[in-house]
């Protein structure tokens, strides 16, 4: 076999290095709520304060980021660029209706995800009629170990990869009830795939409950996970089997409209 046909080129050797460290920047900044400083992103991503400066500037003058009381965070272009993205998104489309009727069967807010740089993308949210939600919204990226959706990626896409995904993303105590050892993130994780559903018992928030299902493609890849987000006072512990039964029902449903056939 010649050699220009055996050999593949190494994408490494076009990439260029500051144009990589901005993205890098702008994923992190979108993991910190309350914006960083210049020096504080230069250490995390360990790249030369002088440097982070640089890109720094020309992001806010792209209009990519912004700073704030010394401060840098994500700037405005980026929700255009975010729905620009979204929009384009097919599994989103076909999922709107749907997440409409499991809403209508739930009566409490659902979701959908998909998998983006080892977190769990939440792309669209139908609102439940409760005055009390809290439901993230779509482009808000949720941790991997303490979101039902996330969970879904772990069980299904990630298990091979958890002790690199948990020494690359150290995992956060966000309650009390976090899972953040990695044998109890396993044993999680195989509990998943065993029911077929994933749970947040109050592991992101304090008093919500969430529950996620698989979606399929044709190929039987998981490229999506459906949820739903409630009170505990409302969706309690005795309540689990009716709303993941609700839950995966329209789940399957939207893998048969991605050619997934299935059970």
């Amino acid at each position: 076999m010649s050699a220009s046909r055996s050999s593949q080129p190494n994408p490494e050797r076009y990439v260029i290095p500051n144009l990589r460290n901005a993205c890098r920047i702008l994923k992190l900044l979108g993991r910190q709520r309350k914006g960083m400083k210049a020096a504080d992103l230069a250490r995390d991503l360990k790249i030369p304060v002088t440097t982070t400066l640089r890109i720094m500037s020309t992001l806010c003058l792209e209009g990519l980021a912004r700073k704030i009381d010394g401060r840098f965070e994500l700037g405005p272009v980026l929700i255009q660029l975010g729905d620009a993205a979204l929009a384009g998104t097919e599994v989103r489309d076909l999922a709107q209706p749907l997440l409409q009727r499991l809403t209508e069967l739930t009566d409490e807010t659902s979701h959908l995800a998909i998998p983006c740089d080892d977190r769990a993308l939440i792309v669209a949210v139908q609102d439940s009629p409760h005055p009390l939600r809290a439901a993230s919204r779509p482009g808000f990226l949720a941790d991997l170990h303490c979101s039902a959706t996330g969970k879904i990626f772990l069980a299904y896409l990630h298990r091979d990869r958890l002790s690199e995904i948990i020494s690359e993303n150290v995992p956060v105590q966000r309650t009390p009830g976090t899972l953040t050892t990695p044998a109890a993130i396993k044993k999680e994780v195989d509990l998943t795939r065993k029911r077929g559903f994933s749970l947040d018992n109050e592991e992101f928030h304090l008093g919500v409950r969430c529950l996620a299902t698989p979606v399929f493609a044709s190929d039987g890849t998981v490229v999506a996970a459906m949820g739903i987000t409630a009170a505990t006072l409302r969706f309690t512990k005795e309540r689990i089997p009716e709303m993941a039964a609700k839950v995966n029902a329209i789940a399957q449903e939207l893998s048969r409209l991605l050619g997934h056939s299935g059970a």
